[in-house]
């Protein structure tokens, strides 16, 4: 695969035992927990078998320290096999990343270490049911009380929901400084005035719970102010969004390349007019532009990866650029694939129909592609230059 050029021998180990876990693991039970809604609890101990769980953590609070390219390898590999397990893996990125980047030293120490285990699993709390593209317009409150917070609100859209005993969560402790006024906070499941609301009923991604969260004068430790500073919560956000932007990307990649790889064998295998409907040109012209696409979104993932582990600036652009990009394949493939199955691929007796289904969601979470071209356009106008 050409994709792999220019990768180290590290990131290699790391897609090869990913990889394991995808064919070994994921592909064997896909469709029944995508009939089910079941968790997949078999993939996270799978995945902790190969310490694949702390791959993004620092070693100094019991992960491998690797970075973002290595996360986006696993999560492509893990989504070739299952969207929703791909996304039930990536999300403790996601929620773990405001941890890692403005945590306390005491909060990182108290946290991490059960995360890169695999111990407990985390979810991020931003969205509301009045704010998803806008995030600053959220209505979750922060009210001081005594020496801690009572967080009252509802939060929307929250992946791993009821699979997570921990969670980042994001309220105005200010309201009348708007972003400025949002903190960030660390809440655990049990806490008082904290529960789980409904599950969402998805299209796809259907192994991975999606619930909403309600916060009733949750009472919050003043220790679980994220960064132990007030107003933080927006940047700790958009920092987050920004790493985390790259695994959705590759997240498609994986659902897309999964996909044409399903559509490759059955064209050779399909024959009408008595011949493999591979050998007919139209075909193979489906093929080529879904393999140009699917290798194209590869490599925009796995530069835009590269940029946020070497601390490059003005990473927003390339990740929602890689986000965008890999996102729009990852809907037309898997949607091509489908096509190329004829009446079979919309059958639920064969996989790929529910790669298009997975690969909704991809343009839509963490930032629609909508607002994914509004922050790089703006960076192009204020730049005025790639």
């Amino acid at each position: 695969m050409a994709g792999l050029a220019g990768l180290t021998k590290q990131n290699l180990e790391y897609r090869e035992k990913a990889r394991e876990v995808s064919d070994k693991v994921v592909r064997p039970i896909a469709a029944e927990l995508d009939r089910t809604g079941e968790y997949p609890w078999a993939f996270i101990e799978a995945l902790k078998e190969k310490n694949l769980m702390g791959v993004w953590v620092p070693k100094e609070y019991g992960g491998d320290g690797a970075g973002v390219l290595d996360l986006c390898l696993v999560v492509e590999e893990i989504s070739r096999g299952c969207g929703g397990m791909g996304v039930a893996y990536a999300v403790n990125a996601l929620g773990s990343f405001p941890i890692i980047l403005g945590g306390t030293e005491e909060q990182k120490k108290r946290y991490l270490p059960d995360i890169a285990a695999g111990r407990k699993l985390i979810a991020f709390g931003l969205s509301e049911k009045t704010a998803g593209s806008d995030a600053g317009s959220l209505k979750a409150r922060a009210e001081k009380d005594g020496g801690g917070y009572s967080l009252t609100g509802e939060k929307k859209w929250n992946t791993n929901g009821n699979a997570a005993s921990i969670y980042t969560v994001f309220a105005s402790s200010n309201p009348d400084r708007g972003t400025r006024g949002i903190s960030s906070f660390i809440v655990e499941k049990g806490m008082a005035g904290f529960e789980i609301g409904k599950r969402e009923d998805l299209m796809g991604i259907r192994c991975v719970p999606v619930h909403e969260l309600h916060f009733r004068d949750c009472r919050v430790p003043g220790d679980n102010l994220l960064g132990g500073k007030e107003g933080m919560g927006f940047a700790h956000a958009m920092m987050t969004l920004d790493r985390a932007r790259p695994g959705v990307a590759a997240q498609a990649v994986g659902l897309a390349q999964g996909a044409l790889e399903l559509a490759l064998q059955y064209t050779k295998d399909r024959n009408q007019f008595g011949q493999s409907i591979s050998s007919f040109q139209a075909i193979q012209f489906i093929l080529a532009d879904m393999a140009v696409q699917v290798e194209a979104a590869r490599q925009l993932v796995y530069a835009a990866a590269r940029a946020i582990d070497e601390g490059q600036s003005n990473i927003s652009r390339l990740a929602a650029m890689a986000k965008v990009f890999a996102t729009d394949t990852a809907m037309r493939v898997t949607t091509d694939a489908v096509q190329l199955f004829g009446g079979y691929g919309y059958s639920r007796e064969y996989p790929v129909e529910k790669y298009m289904r997975d690969a909704k969601i991809t343009q839509i979470y963490e930032g629609t592609n909508q607002i994914q071209r509004v922050v790089i356009a703006r960076s192009l106008i204020k730049e005025g230059a790639l």
